[in-house]
């Protein structure tokens, strides 16, 4: 694998020019994955001023909005990081209220948050409309190989130590779920942009795999 360095504006830059190129009559699903160390939501809101910019309606979403209740994501312990990996996210809720509607096939309706994990309870946020063209701007952690209908893939990469580096002590139970993660979702393969992160300031793109 060969990583090229790019500045973070060459790198937003170089997204922006992927998502362009693709027909801006229909709406499009862009999904920026990274372990929560790597800040994946900080590259997904630099993308929307550049793409309102070109003219493109953006819907900007977090897949900590669309969590299963405590109960289900929590059945085997707090801190069971098989539980993190499988159980955590509403994959269903997920497509269901937000993917699809984006979709070649979908009508633009869509709602932008499904459940509020700090409260337990569903956010009852209302169904809106995207327009053509829209850009939905996803970020999330562990979304690569789980079937979802995304268009574009943004992986943020970090060698396995800078991840326990970077994670703080009492969140260190998780990284077992970020190793199954590269094992069999192998994201630096199955993501269409392949981001090298170990250093945040001096991102590096890959450039062959």
């Amino acid at each position: 694998m060969h990583f090229q360095p790019v500045s973070t504006a060459a790198l937003v830059e170089h997204i922006v020019t992927l998502v362009l190129r693709r027909d801006a009559g229909r709406r499009w699903r862009l999904a920026v994955d990274g372990p929560p160390s790597t800040r994946p939501g900080d590259l997904a809101d630099a993308l929307m001023a550049p793409l309102r910019a070109h003219g493109r309606p953006v819907v900007r979403a977090s897949v900590d909005d669309f969590l299963r209740p405590a109960s289900l994501r929590w059945e085997h312990g707090r801190l069971d990081a098989e539980a993190y990996y499988s159980d955590r996210v509403d994959l269903g809720a997920l497509s269901r209220e937000l993917l699809d509607g984006f979709g070649p096939a979908g009508a633009g309706r869509y709602v932008a948050s499904f459940w509020d994990a700090a409260r337990e309870r569903a956010t009852r946020a209302p169904r809106q409309q995207a327009p053509p063209g829209a850009i939905l701007l996803l970020d999330g952690s562990l979304l690569l190989g789980r079937g979802l209908a995304l268009d574009l893939t943004v992986h943020l990469s970090v060698r396995p130590e800078t991840l326990a580096r970077s994670t703080s002590p009492d969140e260190r139970w998780t990284l077992p779920a970020f190793t199954r993660y590269a094992h069999e979702a192998v994201p630096e393969r199955s993501a269409d942009v392949v981001v090298r992160v170990d250093d945040p300031r001096h991102p590096a793109l890959l450039l062959d795999r």
